[in-house]
């Protein structure tokens, strides 16, 4: 079974349909979870990127951030990669990735051994991250 990470945008872009603003390899990506072929994780920390766009008024749907994430997350395709120490002390040597947060997002990914569903290019300076998006 294919497995990858998803960042925040990805993600986003994915739940609000049809997916007109991901990549095509990001698309299929997503097709293919939905399917039960491919699974795709998500990283506690995006969850709380989505869940404070929410709350600045970024992002809306029917329920907020609540339904919307127990929606995503009951499907069954979406598991939670929560942050660990493992994750934390991969993120050490990642500082190429300029932001804490996506450090810690391309740790997952690395922690995993999986790549990371993502248009952001700043994924793409950490050595063996695989990116997929177009």
């Amino acid at each position: 079974m294919m497995v990858a990470v998803t960042d925040a945008h990805a993600l986003i872009w994915y739940a609000i349909g049809p997916g007109r603003k991901l990549g095509r390899r990001a698309r299929t990506f997503f097709s293919r979870a939905e399917r039960h072929e491919a699974t795709i994780y998500v990283p506690s920390l995006v969850l709380v990127e989505i869940a404070e766009a929410f709350h600045r008024g970024a992002l809306s749907s029917d329920g907020g951030y609540s339904a919307w994430s127990r929606r995503l997350l009951n499907a069954g395709r979406f598991p939670v990669a929560d942050l660990t120490g493992d994750i934390v002390l991969a993120a050490e040597s990642l500082y190429a990735v300029p932001e804490r947060g996506d450090r810690l997002i391309a740790a997952t990914a690395v922690h995993l051994e999986c790549p990371l569903i993502t248009k952001d290019t700043a994924f793409t300076r950490v050595a063996g991250l695989e990116a997929i998006w177009s």
